[in-house]
């Protein structure tokens, strides 16, 4: 173990290789290392705890092992050379992890990772897109704040719940995708001068007035497809194709897919469609 605040302070390191065989990375243990450009984290290592590598200035990338399972709050809080990194699938929740990391520009986050917590990204302003993983079901408040180079985020159909101010002062924000069935938080998307110029010209006060308003809108364009669908399947289904187990069998080993009948369309449009697109550039 490198054990709470073992290197806290120490300006003037520049590399250090910890060794195989450590599990744990302390609490503060390389605090505000500001010359600290180059460290390797060995495969052993299971957990990297809060303000680990805060402040640590000069660091431009790090390779965090597989096997790592938690990353505690503020690890990489304010690392402001870090340009890219990549959270392992064994990492299940990062929050407040790169806050202010104002140079990070790239992130591969893994599927195994569910709760994007407060601050996670807050203040990564060379930050233009991310990808959410569909496994992840929580952001937290402030989780994008002042992500001003954002131009563009799908909020996946697993997430149901987006803090306050999850995307305040993402300034560029033209493009967000996601589903109706979210809860989203007070003043989640305050200062998103894209996304709220579409809002005025629709002469509606807020974002989520017109995320409401698109969704109910899309409601209408669903039911219509949907029954034009519904009925052209049939009409495909019966003038086109046999019918009976022996077609769709048949269909099976000529390796195509057999139509869709009517009662499935309804079932499998929605799941399609249901979504909502704002696209303002």
């Amino acid at each position: 173990m490198i054990s709470q605040g073992a290197f806290e302070g120490c300006s003037s390191l520049a590399a250090i290789t910890i060794p195989e065989g450590v599990t744990t990375i302390g609490s503060n243990a390389f605090w505000k290392c500001s010359s600290l450009a180059a460290i390797t984290i060995p495969d052993s290592a299971t957990t990297i705890s809060l303000f680990a590598f805060s402040e640590c200035s000069s660091l431009t990338a790090i390779k965090i092992p597989d096997g790592v399972t938690s990353i505690s709050g503020y690890a990489f809080m304010r690392c402001s050379s870090l340009a890219a990194i990549t959270i392992p699938d064994t990492v299940t929740t990062i929050s407040g992890t790169f806050y202010e990391c104002s140079s990070l520009a790239a992130i591969t986050i893994q599927d195994g990772v569910t709760s994007i917590g407060i601050q996670t990204f807050s203040g990564c302003s060379s930050l233009a897109a991310i990808t959410i993983p569909d496994g992840v079901t929580s952001i937290g408040n402030f989780a994008f704040n002042r992500c001003s180079s954002l131009t563009a985020i799908t909020i996946p159909d697993s997430v149901t719940t987006i803090g306050k101010d999850a995307f305040r002062n993402c300034s560029s924000l033209a493009k967000l995708i996601l589903s109706p069935a979210v809860s989203i938080g007070e003043d989640c998307f305050e200062n998103c001068t894209a996304l709220e110029t579409a809002a005025a010209d629709k002469n509606m006060s807020t974002v989520e007035d017109l995320l409401h308003y698109r969704w109910h809108r899309n409601v209408a364009v669903i039911e219509r497809v949907n029954a034009l669908l519904c009925l052209k399947g049939t009409w495909d289904h019966v003038e086109n194709h046999p019918s009976g187990p022996e077609s769709l069998k048949q269909k099976k080993m000529d390796g195509v897919e057999a139509p869709l009948r009517a009662s499935e369309a309804r079932e499998k449009i929605p799941k399609v469609l249901w979504r909502v697109i704002l696209e303002y550039l």
